[in-house]
């Protein structure tokens, strides 16, 4: 049952569809709440816990928190200060019970999906798992090389380091790879989501209260970065035990930020679901990052804050965040300018696992001027295609191509 007093924030109790469940990975069978580390939230049959993913075939591990179900307040009022008008109209969005990660994706976990490339490669040339038009839509494309390492790796490449520089396109395909070694179902969060684990209950500018000046404890933004990211992890986590929500590197979201800001989300009968609240992409860019980045001020780290990429039509003021990649046609993976550098992202895991049709809309090229430079780049070899499953790591190292 949802209890929603006033359209606030709900964390009691929580309904969903009966889906068949991984008892070892986030899910406790039962009605007495498990002993152990870290939050756990009630669901039918059972509990959701905090659990570690460890990416098949390597010893990389990351944390999930498990989120409850709940109905908040999506946007700015009219009031805020440092409000943007794209904040608004403030509209209710109802979010099902799922885990997220408790940090940004570092870069020990994105070079494993960078590595495919020269991985699919290797297994293109052994001829195992070919890519045929009858599987075609279940391969991964894995990245290219950088084309100049230096500018990703400016503020260095640690691992305890959040990724940076994937455009959209590639953070969806390295869910499609992390889900395809896991066997579960891992996505960009909707933006909704993301804004609903951020504030964490709070209505205020930040997840920490409508001071700035405690907004140090919480986030790595221009007042004490020292002009780079961070390692994650190194600063409060808000209520639901998540860090760097605000700061750090701008997380992206799968929609796109459109005229209008909430309009039609606000337009539609109250509260909406999370299916409804979402702007599926329509064009190249602009599309949704939240949180602010390292190198951003504090308002533009509150909880209702919003940036939308720019893939193309840069500006003297503004470039293109491709405008000095020399490839014809330039990375569907890479951006090479300096906003890019606190670009990075999140993982999802709904605790409803979705048909097939409905996970492929969430990792795939969604306009025909990507599907166009992916199938270029592949071709001349500047990308890879790929067949991924939990078999994967065992069939690589029979072949010898990986230890």
């Amino acid at each position: 049952m949802h209890v929603r007093p006033r359209l606030l924030l709900v964390a009691l109790l929580f309904t969903c569809p009966a889906l068949p469940l991984h008892a070892d990975h986030g899910f406790v069978a039962g009605e007495a709440k498990p002993s152990g580390d870290g939050p756990a939230v009630q669901v039918p049959g059972g509990w959701m816990v905090a659990y570690d993913e460890t990416i098949p075939g390597t010893t990389v591990t990351f944390r999930m928190i498990p989120l409850p179900g709940g109905t908040f307040r999506m946007g700015s009022p009219d009031g805020e200060a440092d409000r943007s008008s794209d904040e608004g109209p403030q509209a209710d969005v109802t979010v099902e019970p799922h885990w997220i990660g408790k940090c940004e994706v570092t870069w020990a976990e994105y070079k494993r999906y960078m590595a495919a490339f020269e991985i699919f490669k290797a297994m293109r040339s052994a001829g195992i798992r070919p890519v045929t038009p009858d599987n075609r839509a279940d391969a991964v494309t894995a990245p290219s090389a950088l084309y100049d390492p230096t500018t990703t790796f400016v503020n260095g490449e640690d691992d305890a380091l959040p990724a940076v520089t994937m455009t959209q396109f590639a953070a969806r395909q390295y869910t499609k790879w992390l889900s395809g070694l896991t066997g579960r179902f891992y996505r960009l969060p909707a933006e909704s989501e993301w804004e609903y684990a951020c504030r964490a209950g709070t209505q205020t500018l930040w997840n920490i209260g409508d001071d700035a000046e405690d907004l140090d404890d919480a986030a790595w933004f221009a007042d004490n970065c020292d002009e780079a990211p961070h390692p994650v992890g190194q600063k409060a986590a808000n209520a639901w035990g998540l860090h760097d929500m605000h700061g750090n590197v701008a997380e992206w979201c799968v929609d796109e930020l459109v005229a209008g800001g909430y309009g039609r989300q606000a337009g539609l009968p109250q509260p909406v679901s999370v299916a409804d609240s979402i702007t599926w992409p329509q064009k190249l860019y602009p599309r949704v990052l939240r949180g602010g980045a390292y190198y951003d001020e504090a308002a533009q780290c509150r909880s209702a804050a919003r940036r939308g990429s720019r893939d193309a039509g840069g500006t003297r003021e503004e470039p293109d965040w491709k405008d000095v990649d020399p490839n014809l046609p330039k990375s569907p993976w890479w951006y090479t300018e300096e906003p890019a550098l606190g670009v990075g992202m999140r993982v999802v895991r709904p605790l409803a696992e979705p048909e097939l049709a409905v996970r492929r809309r969430w990792w795939e090229a969604d306009t025909e001027s990507i599907k166009a430079d992916i199938a270029d780049r592949v071709q001349q070899g500047r990308g890879a295609l790929g067949i991924v499953d939990p078999k994967l790591p065992a069939d690589l190292k029979a072949e010898g191509i990986t230890e």
